[in-house]
């Protein structure tokens, strides 16, 4: 075996190491807290794309977010729902992070998609505007690596039709998780 395809083998094994705790990840806190109603359908389903950006520079990292872009416009609902581009080696600092966030909106302008997919934030370091960094709301969106959830504007608006208040979705998020505390939340993840 040669040094190259050592490496291409490591690298999907780091990959498929990444993909199993996002699982995990989703599975115990997204849908096990139920902080997303909407996400137990396509995960029972299988409707979830799971990818690892190799991403070590915010400009390649753009280059695999247009890539998931177009490839979850032209999937089948039916088929993937929605996306996770995960990128571990890339914006490990979140004001990195949260600057990038503003190059994601103006490249789903750029590709037409703007009111057709939708780009949530998650990064294991996120904080909100004005809170406190230990404030356990901010779990909300901390997942275990950086990542950018592509969703399907349709289904969003599908999902919160039934709604009288999509809004109270996110508040009862915010007192779940300051419920749980920092203390809960590390033994969530650590289970």
């Amino acid at each position: 075996m040669n040094a190259d395809s050592s490496l291409l083998r490591k690298a999907s094994i780091d990959a498929q190491e990444i993909i199993e705790s996002t699982r995990r990840w989703l599975e115990r806190v997204v849908i096990g807290l139920n902080l997303c109603p909407f996400a137990v359908t396509p995960w029972r389903q299988g409707r979830i794309r799971f990818s690892v950006s190799a991403a070590t520079s915010p400009q390649q990292l753009a280059e695999d977010l247009v890539e998931a872009l177009l490839s979850l416009q032209a999937s089948d609902p039916a088929e993937c729902e929605t996306s996770l581009l995960i990128h571990p080696g890339v914006l490990s600092d979140f004001v990195d992070y949260n600057d990038f966030l503003d190059l994601a909106d103006q490249l789903l302008e750029q590709l037409a998609l703007d009111g057709v997919i939708q780009i949530a934030s998650f990064h294991p370091d996120y904080q909100f505007a004005d809170s406190a960094p230990d404030d356990p709301a901010n779990c909300t969106n901390r997942s275990p690596y950086p990542m950018l959830h592509l969703l399907r504007e349709d289904s969003i608006a599908a999902a919160t039709e039934p709604l009288s208040d999509p809004n109270l979705i996110y508040q009862r998020n915010i007192q779940t998780l300051r419920k749980l505390g920092l203390d809960g939340w590390r033994a969530l993840l650590d289970r």
